[in-house]
């Protein structure tokens, strides 16, 4: 809480200080909170209007107006910082994806957070920071805000929200429902990395090789792949419930099946030595920074070839293709010859986990 004399206002303590209900009343503490970590480190000309909202330009692309496309997402994850992230660069990534996945260029976002009294300000600091960081790298500006406190025992640290709003361009369509029988099924890299990250710090475990989250933003992937012209159909990416949920509802949405080639899915070996130590899938597990590509099959080598040009894609593989099938199933050949259904997850395998 700021402390008032004389007209001076004691600075935040941002080693030793505490987040308390007055951080949330909309009052000088409120106030002070924003203005000292808030603004200070995702501050704007937008976020400078200082209003309930910012008034923004009109989107163009390439000098015509543009659709817009807006995605929220809210985040929950625990622990709050992991190997290769934390809950603020995590919330800048997964909603600038939900955009670009629609074919959408990311312009805003805005932000929520929700914090809990007692949350300690340094730690409230460094999620700000990291936050700010991912903002900057992506070139997309944190334009409004909304901070809200809630009282010790009833929140676990900070939870945030996060919305993105981005520009599409006239005669670009990318959706689940276009998926057809032919078609490619390609991964931009390994799977399961950011899920297993999150499991191992949650559990303290080690393994002789490090895991860290893929988290990041692919609108930059995504651009160089819609520059190819190629027929491009649906892109996703496959965060809670990993490949298997994304591509069971892609099936659904296009009504066709799914026939996937284990061999060809890339998996770090590390990842897999965990997954199978901790009893998951890695089709399941969450990612991050990783997308699906529905391309028509002629299209495919020449998208490859571009995504592993990118260093988000160097690992992208051509892993399967949509069959016709009226039950809609997902279909794995394993490497042992066999094969099996790649269903839903019953359950939440690892939750909080985004």
């Amino acid at each position: 809480m700021a402390e008032v004399k004389r007209g001076y206002v004691r600075p935040l303590d941002l080693k030793q200080g505490r987040v308390d209900l007055t951080h949330g009343s909309g009052g000088r503490a409120m106030v002070q909170l924003i203005s000292e970590l808030f603004t200070k480190h995702l501050g704007n000309e937008y976020l400078g209007q200082g209003n309930d909202g910012a008034v923004l330009p009109a989107p163009m692309l390439n000098g015509k107006a543009a659709r817009l496309v807006m995605s929220t997402d809210s985040h929950v994850v625990s622990p709050l910082f992991f190997p290769g992230g934390d809950i603020g660069s995590l919330s800048v990534h997964g909603t600038l994806n939900d955009v670009a996945v629609m074919g959408a260029t990311p312009l805003y976002l805005a932000a929520g957070f929700i914090l809990e009294e007692g949350f300690a300000l340094s730690e409230l600091s460094s999620i700000v920071e990291s936050m700010a960081r991912a903002a900057r790298d992506a070139g997309v500006p944190v334009v409004t805000g909304d901070t809200k406190v809630v009282e010790r025992g009833k929140g676990d640290g900070i939870f945030i929200t996060t919305t993105a709003v981005g520009a599409l361009p006239d005669g670009l369509a990318l959706g689940g429902s276009r998926a057809r029988a032919g078609d490619a099924v390609l991964v931009s890299g390994s799977l399961g990395d950011h899920g297993v990250a999150i499991m191992s710090k949650r559990e303290n475990l080690s393994f002789d090789a490090p895991i860290v989250s893929d988290s990041a933003a692919l609108h930059g992937l995504i651009a160089t792949m819609l520059a190819t012209g190629a027929d491009i159909r649906c892109l996703r990416d496959p965060t809670r419930g990993g490949l298997a949920a994304t591509l069971n509802e892609i099936a659904a949405q296009s009504h066709v099946g799914m026939m996937l080639q284990e061999r060809a899915i890339p998996v770090k070996p590390v990842v897999a030595a965990a997954c199978e130590l901790l009893g998951l899938d890695p089709l399941n597990v969450a990612n991050e920074g990783k997308l699906i590509a529905i391309c028509a099959s002629a299209d495919a080598p020449a998208l490859l070839a571009v995504m592993r040009a990118h260093p988000l894609g160097v690992d992208a593989a051509l892993i399967g293709e949509v069959i016709a099938d009226h039950h809609h199933f997902v279909q794995l050949n394993t490497a042992f010859g066999g094969r099996r259904i790649v269903d839903w997850l019953a359950g939440d395998q690892l939750p909080r986990i985004c």
